[in-house]
């Protein structure tokens, strides 16, 4: 609480002395966002906790001083103190996250010969009943609940719903909590509800987030493969919202750590959603797909046939691209090429930076101002109505199925030119984190990391419409909402500067060169686990749960 005092009187302090040719914009601001904005910058960096459990790690990325939390199962003995005074964790909703956290949890108890009982909440009827049973969540043994009981019966409370059924239903959720309780949370997308409508979380509970950098079969999958090597799993954000008791950062660590993420890192849960809502919409999820459709009709346009275009277009970025970056990084990919592919590279991202940029900027500031949340609210008012279709029958993924089903790995082209635009969308969407102040743990989880460790292995496997199609309704509404503006920008202003000769930026390229995010990737790579994500690999999540 001392640092929201302090953020709060510097504030004051500051517009007493502001002088009068500030900025009316800057003026017209109510006080209340204001000394919040300058509250979260003031948190963020600092980078720093206080743990009474785990050990501390500093690093530095960039010139930037942070501070994590290594995992590893060698701290599961760490458990029964980080999570002393909780006798039973409620995991409420089956989607994505909530299969894997709470089998992760479950088995993570078990090895630290804890016997806290991890139960499923759901709403009466849900047809993931029977799912929850057949990985050992039942009735009989109390595990398996109505989800209004299992909140009211737990003392960490982990809601794992869809973002439109929670800002439907927080309301009830908080009522059933009981006082001294934790809420605990893997996005931050309802603090951006409650501040949208001018509410509050209840001032009698907890309030944490641990929010896993990859979807919730990969949580599960990586947690599964680690457990030969001390553990392997998805780097996760953590934040504390609120803390009544002084419990709150060791609860979220234990969480994490629970889970098997290899590091955790701080975050708040404003930065949270707003870099998480953005990614999605951008490198994760709603720009691959555009740069996989708009590539593949160029190349079609260039002579090639539809087999080869999708080659050079998307598998080239779920396999050779994504997996360089994955072990070496962004940089790493660019220097490997011979100078003939660096100039066609040069090319791409010269005339791919900037149009991407405008449509994340674009992103994010409607992420900040709500009007993203808000528009995902409304549309699950109207998804009875109009449920969310398929865009897996289009051409573009019809021809996918079938290159898919004839692949050899070893014959899959790093297409130098589809790199130059991937990378450029990247590099935008990290540049833009940046300048709005988001740490750089943040910004390689959220923009490098979750993309070439998670989405992409899965994208590969299964295909970008499938993982578009199945994903969840956040990032599908964004996705569709989005990816035609990308297809359209790059084709509009991109590929047109490519076609008329425009000459290489050398100013972008310098800057890509030299970008201070290279070393943060650098240091979050030497704490990368040894092990890659096998999705064919037998596991006991299913890669996606009706919800």
């Amino acid at each position: 609480m001392k640092i929201q005092i302090l953020s709060a009187t510097l504030y004051v302090c500051a517009m007493a002395f502001l002088p009068s040719n500030v900025p009316k914009v800057l003026q017209s601001r109510s006080f209340s966002k204001v000394a919040s904005s300058f509250q979260s910058s003031l948190q963020m960096s600092a980078h720093t906790f206080e743990t009474k459990v785990f050990t501390k790690t500093p690093i530095e990325l960039s010139g930037t001083k942070e501070e994590i939390v290594k995992g590893g199962r060698d701290l599961f003995p760490l458990l029964g103190k980080a999570f002393e005074g909780i006798d039973r964790i409620g995991v409420i909703g089956w989607g994505s996250q909530a299969p894997a956290q709470a089998q992760n949890i479950r088995d993570s108890i078990k090895e630290a010969g804890l016997s806290i009982p991890v139960t499923i909440g759901l709403r009466e009827g849900s047809p993931s009943f029977e799912l929850a049973r057949k990985v050992g969540f039942t009735e009989e043994n109390g595990t398996l609940g109505e989800m209004y009981k299992v909140i009211a019966d737990s003392d960490l409370v982990i809601v794992l719903i869809s973002d439109a059924g929670l800002a439907k239903g927080y309301k009830r959720i908080f009522d059933a909590m009981k006082p001294g309780s934790t809420l605990g949370l893997s996005h931050g997308f309802l603090v951006g509800h409650l501040d949208s409508i001018g509410e509050s979380f209840p001032k009698n509970i907890n309030v944490v987030a641990v929010c896993p950098k990859g979807m919730g079969p990969s949580v599960r999958r990586l947690y599964e493969q680690g457990k030969t090597v001390n553990g392997s799993g998805i780097n996760a954000s953590f934040a504390i919202h609120q803390d009544i008791d002084g419990k709150a950062t060791d609860i979220a660590l234990g969480w994490s750590i629970a889970l098997g993420s290899p590091f955790s890192f701080l975050t708040t849960l404003t930065d949270e959603y707003r870099s998480d809502i953005y990614g999605e919409r951008g490198i994760l999820l709603g720009a691959v797909h555009a740069i996989v459709e708009v590539l593949m009709r160029r190349y079609i346009r260039q002579g090639m046939a539809p087999e080869e275009a999708f080659e050079q277009s998307c598998e080239s970025i779920t396999g050779p691209i994504t997996k360089k970056i994955s072990h070496d990084g962004i940089l790493a990919l660019y220097n490997d090429f011979t100078e003939a592919q660096k100039k066609e590279f040069m090319t791409a991202y010269s005339a791919s930076y900037l149009p991407s940029k405008e449509i994340l900027q674009e992103i994010y500031d409607e992420v900040a101002s709500g009007n993203e949340i808000r528009s995902v609210v409304m549309h699950g008012d109207r998804l009875k109505e109009f449920p969310i279709g398929k865009i897996d029958g289009t051409f573009t993924w019809q021809i996918g199925e079938k290159v898919r089903s004839v692949r050899n790995e070893e014959t899959t082209p790093l297409n130098a030119f589809t790199a130059g635009v991937y990378v450029a969308m990247m590099m935008a969407q990290i540049d833009v984190l940046q300048k709005a102040g988001h740490s750089y743990t943040e910004i390689v989880n959220e923009s490098v990391i979750e993309a070439v460790d998670s989405l992409c292995p899965y994208m590969h496997f299964k295909g970008v419409a499938f993982m578009v199609d199945n994903c969840s309704i956040t990032a599908r509404l964004g996705s569709r909402k989005w990816a035609p503006r990308f297809d359209y920008i790059l084709e509009q202003l991109a590929f047109t500067a490519v076609d008329n000769g425009v000459s290489v930026n050398s100013k972008l390229i310098e800057e890509f060169l030299d970008n201070p995010v290279h070393d943060a990737i650098r240091v979050c790579g030497e704490l990368r686990p040894p092990v890659d994500i096998s999705c064919t690999a037998p596991s006991t999540v299913k890669e996606f749960s009706t919800a």
